[in-house]
């Protein structure tokens, strides 16, 4: 019987809160992107850490604004100037730079765009509030607060604040490391002539190097492994001393000379195997000691489709990042007519775009066999079709998957 696309993600999520978490590491900031925080980040500072102006203008006092709309220009305040020893007298105004330090006297600062400049002094031209353009301090982030929370990916954004902080080192779980190698006696390293007619290239190992490598994983590469029972189990040992996971491409199906799955009940534990979803069936989950395993299907197609779907919230989890729904998934009219069979989740490759009515709709990239690599090329998300759904008519509604940045 076949797993359910379901079953399998809670059985692997399961699997990997029940792992030991990764060890810890500190690293600088600029070398961050993309790790993960082993530690809430707590701030040790407001920002901003002084009240200051938001614009080019004028600082006031209101009591000053209420005896006259014109007022004296007494000085200037500069971002950078200490303020300390600041003589500002009544009844007067200040020239102030956005960024500057705020008096402690001043209720507003006025945008000189709303002003007029005379002999006299400095005009007033429209109503002014307290706290008119004036950045408080701690606004933006308050000293003593959790910036950023155990289990989060880093992102520039984030790591931005991060340096406005003044912080040069955080916290962050080591890299997963993951042992990848494919098998096949029909598989030629790239680069290299092929050996028959009937031989093909290895990109299956090459596409996963990149999708581990945009993952920030520590890779292993074990290279291609021919059918051979003795040498897959050979690979899958050395991997599992090696490695936190390892991956495979290949070996998984039913074939006579599919040795992968064999091999893994030799040495460890087959949690599954078969799953009801198209492309990626044969797709093995399992164990090697403390090593984790998933045996990828050997099509192009399945294997991009099973690590997007599988294996990356597998990794997510392992690296302790928190995981959150955040595939941003929605229904929308098919405007095409979609091939389905009842009896297994379907992720068709779709392209999502506005119709020449300004609405949302999918169509399909063509055929959708598990070989025909170019479909990805064209397309910009998943197209879901439920296991016991069969064919789609042209106008129904289908629920679409944008790809993430994995992808793109």
């Amino acid at each position: 019987m076949l797993l359910t696309f379901e079953q399998a993600t809670k059985t692997i999520l399961q699997t990997a809160a029940m792992t030991s978490p990764l060890s810890c590491e500190k690293v600088c900031l600029e070398s961050a992107l993309d790790r993960i925080t082993a530690e809430p980040i707590i701030s040790p500072m407001n920002v901003p850490s002084f009240n200051n102006s938001a614009m080019d203008g004028y600082a006031v006092r209101l009591s000053d604004i209420t005896q006259s709309t014109t007022l004296p220009l007494a000085g200037t305040i500069f971002a950078g100037d200490d303020i300390a020893n600041l003589q500002w007298p009544e009844g007067t105004c200040l020239r102030i730079m956005t960024g500057a330090p705020l008096p402690v006297q001043a209720d507003a600062v006025v945008m000189q765009e709303h002003t007029e400049k005379s002999t006299t002094g400095i005009r007033f031209l429209n109503d002014i509030k307290s706290g008119d353009n004036i950045r408080l301090a701690g606004e933006d982030v308050k000293q003593g607060s959790i910036i950023v929370d155990k289990g989060i990916r880093l992102t520039i954004p984030t790591l931005s604040t991060l340096a406005t902080l003044g912080l040069s080192e955080i916290i962050v779980y080591r890299k997963l490391k993951v042992a990848l190698f494919s098998t096949g006696n029909e598989l030629t390293a790239m680069g290299q002539p092929l050996a028959s007619h009937s031989a093909i290239y290895d990109s299956n190992r090459f596409t996963l190097k990149l999708l581990l490598g945009k993952l920030h994983c520590e890779i292993i590469d074990l290279g291609i492994i021919a059918d051979d029972p003795i040498k897959i189990k050979q690979a899958l040992d050395c991997a599992a001393q090696q490695a936190d996971l390892i991956i495979t491409s290949g070996g998984v199906s039913v074939g006579d000379a599919d040795y992968t799955k064999q091999a893994l009940e030799a040495l460890g534990q087959v949690d599954f195997w078969k799953l009801a979803i198209k492309p990626g069936k044969p797709f093995a989950f399992g164990n090697i000691n403390k090593a984790l395993f998933c045996g990828l299907p050997g099509n192009p197609v399945s294997t991009l489709v099973t690590f997007y779907q599988l294996v990356r919230p597998l990794i997510f989890a392992l690296c302790g990042q928190k995981i959150t729904n955040n595939d941003l998934t929605f229904k929308v009219k098919t405007a095409t007519n979609l091939k389905k069979s009842v009896g297994r989740l379907d992720f068709q490759r779709g392209i999502l775009q506005i119709n020449s009515s300004g609405e949302l709709e999918v169509s399909s990239t063509g055929q959708q066999g598990s070989h025909l690599t170019q479909s990805f090329n064209q397309a910009n998300c998943f197209i879901l079709l439920e296991q016991q759904r069969g064919n789609v008519s042209q106008g129904e509604w289908v629920t679409v998957a944008l790809f993430d940045a994995l992808l793109k």
